[in-house]
């Protein structure tokens, strides 16, 4: 039990650092833009992708034949060094996180989710543990802010956009890993298809994600709760 709660810790820590990394250092995906915006203004176009500009960059700053005053180059090279460190911090994190995701018997299970990783897994399992203070799966993603507001008007029920309530970072993180189950996830084969096929067919691509969203939370939530291996089910296409 000790050796759970020092993981839960660990994990709590290292969420807490991924999350407040876009605060903390606002120029890491910011140094991109403002790197291509500088290298635009003298003739330098480098395709969208940031390992063509990263790739590039050496080459930029040992090119004497650039059109950059030295005033220019060192303000470059110091936001390719900041963009460097930031990254590199981000990645000892990630490893730090699949460490203790892999480690965790409530990680583990619901990475068995599809579009739940270690990252997921581990702000997951930081925010809720084994999941009991929710009574069921509808409350964990209520909490979450991944069930739309309902708006009653004359004994009629509108659907509103998501509450966005709970934990900022979880929500966000979770709702990545379902956009990436949404396109991944192979339809004809998975229990889930169905329910995905039929849902795109009558809402947007958003509305869609957020909808998956909902649905791992649960899935996650039950998982968690119950102590078991995660096991779709065929029932898993209704909604």
């Amino acid at each position: 039990m000790a050796r759970r709660a020092d993981l839960h810790q660990k994990a709590e820590y290292i969420c807490a650092d991924l999350s407040s990394r876009p605060k903390l250092f606002p120029c890491s995906p910011a140094a991109d833009h403002t790197l291509r915006a500088f290298l635009l203004e003298r003739g330098m176009v480098f395709a969208q992708t940031p390992a063509k500009l990263k790739a590039a960059m050496t080459d930029i700053l040992e090119n004497a034949d650039a059109d950059l005053t030295p005033q220019m180059r060192n303000l470059i090279d110091m936001l390719w060094s900041e963009w460097k460190t930031v990254e590199q911090q981000i990645e000892e994190l990630t490893t730090q996180l699949e460490r203790i995701s892999a480690a965790d018997a409530g990680c583990t299970r619901i990475r068995q989710i599809p579009g739940i990783g270690p990252i997921v897994a581990t702000a997951i399992v930081a925010a809720i543990g084994n999941g009991a203070a929710f009574r069921k799966g509808r409350d964990f993603a209520a909490w979450l802010g991944v069930v739309p507001r309902q708006y009653s008007t004359g004994g009629k029920a509108k659907l509103l956009g998501i509450s966005k309530r709970g934990n900022v970072y979880l929500r966000k993180v979770l709702i990545h890993g379902a956009r990436a189950a949404v396109l991944r996830i192979k339809r004809d084969r998975a229990p889930i298809g169905p329910w995905l096929d039929r849902l795109d067919a009558r809402a947007p691509k958003n509305v869609v994600v957020v909808a998956m969203a909902n649905k791992l939370a649960r899935i996650a939530w039950a998982v968690l709760s119950s102590g078991q291996d995660y096991r779709p089910l065929p029932s898993a296409s209704a909604a």
